[in-house]
């Protein structure tokens, strides 16, 4: 009876430490860049083969209010550049050259979280088409009116790409931005 009982604590431990084993993946701590070993956190899953659109993005505010950004997990980050005027404005239209301020807010795709915003505190300024910002932005607000708000849906490639400034490699990125100024460019970065 002795050996059985060993056979059986034997047993019961060899599962125990077994099932330990498949439910104790290592993980990313909250916030950090390290990946999962099941499946890392920058890797965007393919849920339904169906890409998101515009309309699939959901935004709240309006023009010079903090917006709030909702991707859904009903289909898949764009692979092309999204833009989609949220309010027009009545002022000047963006062109390449131009000088602008920006309000903005960015949503990372993978994680669903806010990473950066200016709102609340000093525009961003920028000189547009001059490579002072992701090429998201110098193709993406080509057009916009002062006084408007335009969601952006960047794919990587227009994006940081291999990752960098906090992004992960490969991310989409989803901005609320906001036209505060457009004006005559000055020929030099802001």
């Amino acid at each position: 009876m002795d050996k059985v009982a060993k056979i059986m604590v034997a047993a019961a431990a060899a599962l125990t430490l077994a099932s330990c084993g498949e439910s104790s993946q290592p993980s990313a701590a909250p916030g950090s860049n390290a990946p999962s070993a099941a499946a890392p956190a920058s890797t965007p899953k393919k849920l339904v083969g169906k890409e998101c659109t515009a309309d699939d993005i959901k935004t709240t505010g309006k023009f010079g209010e903090k917006p709030e950004i909702t991707i859904p997990d009903s289909c898949d980050p764009p692979t092309k550049l999204i833009t989609k005027d949220l309010s027009v404005g009545t002022g000047p239209a963006a062109k390449s050259g131009d000088s602008l301020e920006m309000n903005y807010l960015l949503v990372t795709w993978s994680d669903k979280k806010v990473l950066d915003t200016s709102f609340g505190s000093e525009t961003f300024k920028l000189n547009l088409g001059a490579g002072d910002v992701i090429k998201g932005w110098d193709q993406g607000l080509v057009g916009t009116n002062e006084g408007s708000r335009r969601l952006l849906i960047i794919p990587p490639d227009l994006a940081y790409g291999a990752g960098g400034r906090g992004i992960q490699p490969n991310e989409t990125l989803v901005f609320v931005t906001d036209a505060v100024k457009v004006g005559p460019g000055t020929g030099a970065t802001p």
